[in-house]
């Protein structure tokens, strides 16, 4: 029995310990690649995945030839309620690096994203926003902060150096043009950014009044000096009701407001009656124009930019209100 034993237990524990070790090297292996970001050959382009486009337009300009840059949500498409498909989680799985907007906005894939997070970079432009900047959020959103950060531009650059630092610490062989990237393009934000504060300070204060399908605009609303309304909450997951409705309807009236927007990315239905409640108090009201919201334009065209898309609604209002 022992002179037995001897022989079978040998290559029971060496099984097992080949087994184990394999195990050990193999987690030792995934942690140091995610700390040293060395899952890609030399000379291979980052791959970063990301969910909506502000924060793609954002990727691939600090990016720029050293990244390849795959968006998720594309034009016209609302964050609140997208359902990641089988396709967009082997964009996750592929990914050297995510980069999502946090604070709730992508309700539905919060879930997915934090366990991604366990495995590989997974990080929220929002990570750096100071909790002063932030607005407080709502209920029906599950989070304490409006997830909106993007339209108040000094949020954006914030946003912006997150990414700069990010791509820095994967592929730090590219950290100096990953730097200079942004440096440029933080250059452009800051234009946009007094664009933006002159525009709207030229409306009349009394005309001053914005007026949306739904209340993504309060970061705008603080950071330039104009008064917000919108007639959902942060989020577009429930639908509005003939309360919300009413409730605006009367505002509109008392307050004779000529002018309401509709977003790109959120149907019009509810705005209609809105618009159909006015009327039948006397009052007309006319449609703006149309804002980008959650969503950028068309890929390819201008406002398919965060620039270009600030500029739009920037120049929108300004035609309607005054």
């Amino acid at each position: 029995m022992n002179k037995q034993s001897k022989k079978t237990l040998p290559r029971w524990v060496t099984t097992v310990g080949v087994l184990s070790l394999v195990l050990v090297l193999a987690s030792a292996c995934s942690q140091e690649q995610k700390e040293q970001g060395t899952t890609r050959e030399a000379g291979q382009k980052i791959k970063a995945t990301t969910t909506i486009g502000m924060i793609s337009d954002i990727v691939g300009k600090v990016g720029g030839d050293h990244v390849e840059v795959t968006g998720i949500m594309k034009s016209g498409v609302d964050p609140h309620l997208y359902k990641a498909s089988q396709g967009d989680m082997r964009k996750l799985d592929q990914a050297d690096i995510i980069f999502y907007n946090g604070l709730h906005l992508e309700g539905k894939m919060q879930d997915i994203l934090e366990k991604i997070g366990k495995q590989k970079h997974v990080i929220p432009v929002s990570k750096n926003i100071t909790q002063d900047q932030l607005r407080t959020g709502s209920p029906e959103m599950g989070s304490e902060h409006d997830p909106h950060i993007w339209f108040n531009v000094q949020n954006w650059m914030s946003a912006v150096e997150t990414v700069r630092d990010e791509l820095s610490a994967l592929d730090a062989a590219h950290a100096e043009d990953y730097k200079a990237n942004a440096e440029t393009y933080l250059a452009e934000l800051r234009k946009l950014d007094d664009y933006t504060r002159e525009q709207i300070a030229s409306i009349p204060e009394a005309q001053r009044v914005l007026v949306t399908a739904h209340d993504a605009f309060g970061y705008f609303g603080d950071a330039y000096d104009i008064q917000v309304k919108g007639l959902q909450g942060m989020s577009t997951e429930s639908e509005a009701g003939s309360q919300d409705v009413t409730k605006l309807r009367d505002y509109l009236v008392e307050h004779k407001i000529k002018a309401l927007f509709v977003e790109t990315s959120v149907p019009r239905k509810a705005i209609d009656a809105v618009i159909q409640g006015v009327a039948q108090q006397g009052h007309t009201i006319r449609i703006g124009g149309e804002l980008y919201s959650d969503a950028m334009g068309k890929e390819g065209t201008e406002e398919g930019t965060y620039i270009g898309m600030v500029r739009h609604n920037v120049n929108t209002m300004d035609k309607a209100l005054k």
